[in-house]
């Protein structure tokens, strides 16, 4: 009886991990490979915050090809995408979002046995379903979209995502001037300025536009720094120290 208790045990004990571990039935929800995509490519997006929208298909061709439209795609880096995706196929189709590596390492276990994905990066469509993927695109880089259901890589069903590193915003230089006239009814100032490296164009007394607000903080004799530029065609002050 005491060996029947011990080996009973010891099998519930082996037993656990089993059923801790999960299994891939309904779906792939796999928490270490949606990390992995969160880290690498960037992270769920908020629909409140969509910079644009983007309709994608997938479908067959009539020569045995599977494709999606457009073929590729190119984003600045933090621009939120919406993917309002169609299935205009006869087969069941999905697209993920990874890189390309991470896909390769996908399609190689569902290879081996076809699992539905189940990440905010991805999505699978029956013949005539739509839906949407909403992402953001944190990091530069390039990138990958596919499908990874068996044989429809091979097939063409795969295309890149560029994404553009984000450039610091270039600093503003200011030129310098006196205020030489201000006509407030017409909102014209008249300034002796020297060189206005924005426009490359030279030291010169000039006309330019201004709004109500920045007349204000003007008085003729006054030593200015100021950014000008073309506003509707006509050379307006558009910043003022």
């Amino acid at each position: 009886m005491k060996n029947l208790l011990i080996t009973t045990t010891l099998a519930l004990a082996f037993s656990v991990p089993a059923f801790a571990a999960g299994t891939h039935s309904g779906g792939h929800d796999d928490d270490h490979a949606g990390e992995h995509a969160g880290m690498m490519i960037g992270m769920p997006g908020d629909a409140a915050s969509v910079d644009r929208t983007i309709d994608v298909t997938m479908r067959e061709t009539d020569d045995g090809a599977m494709v999606f439209s457009p073929e590729s795609f190119e984003f600045a880096q933090g621009e939120t995408i919406r993917f309002n995706i169609s299935n205009m196929g006869v087969l069941e189709h999905e697209l993920v979002i990874d890189t390309v590596e991470g896909n390769a390492e996908h399609k190689e276990m569902m290879a081996r046995m076809d699992m539905e994905h189940d990440d905010p990066n991805s999505i699978r469509l029956d013949e005539g379903g739509t839906g949407e993927v909403i992402w953001t695109f944190s990091n530069a880089g390039v990138f990958e979209f596919a499908c990874l259901i068996p044989g429809h890589y091979e097939s063409g069903m795969h295309g890149p995502i560029t994404v553009a590193e984000k450039t610091a915003d270039a600093p503003v230089e200011y030129a310098t001037g006196k205020i030489k006239k201000i006509d407030v009814k017409a909102g014209k100032v008249t300034i002796i300025h020297g060189p206005l490296a924005t426009l490359d164009m030279p030291a010169m007394t000039m006309v330019f536009r201004a709004d109500e607000a920045m007349i204000a903080r003007m008085s003729e004799g006054q030593d200015i720094e100021f950014v000008a530029d073309r506003v509707k065609g006509k050379l307006t002050v558009t910043q003022m120290k």
